[in-house]
């Protein structure tokens, strides 16, 4: 795992971010504070705060992210504030998003949920 200190351009807010080659396989859970570039193999859950994977990655666990640009394939359930599905992303499981971009060609096999969706807002109004 290689860990810039900065990288202008392509990090978020904390200015560093982490690759994962694609030469590289996870067995665990991977929990990252900065962003995350996986173009690995992942047998676990990852959660980060942006997460950016390359076509030929797989991920077989949860995702959790902010953000999260999807290229490649994902089996288990994802978690995304602000969520991009690129053509080549192959994904089986659940979607919770906020907002969501599906480019076309990406596949999707889940259920679709908006994450406002999953905790509705309940007002009590008191009567005298």
């Amino acid at each position: 795992m290689t860990q810039p200190s900065r990288a202008q351009g392509r990090a978020g807010q904390g200015g560093s971010f982490s690759v994962l080659g694609a030469d590289v396989t996870i067995d665990g859970n991977i929990s990252a504070g900065v962003d995350l570039h996986l173009d690995g193999r992942v047998n676990g859950d990852v959660s980060c705060a942006s997460l950016v994977q390359g076509a030929g990655s797989v991920i077989r666990g949860a995702v959790r992210a902010d953000t999260a640009r999807l290229a490649g394939t994902v089996e288990g359930s994802i978690d995304a504030k602000d969520l991009v599905i690129q053509a080549s992303a192959r994904i089986t499981g659940d979607v919770s998003y906020d907002k969501l971009t599906i480019e076309p060609g990406g596949q999707v096999d889940g259920r679709f949920s908006p994450r406002a969706a999953a905790a509705p807002k309940v007002e009590l109004v008191a009567s005298n």
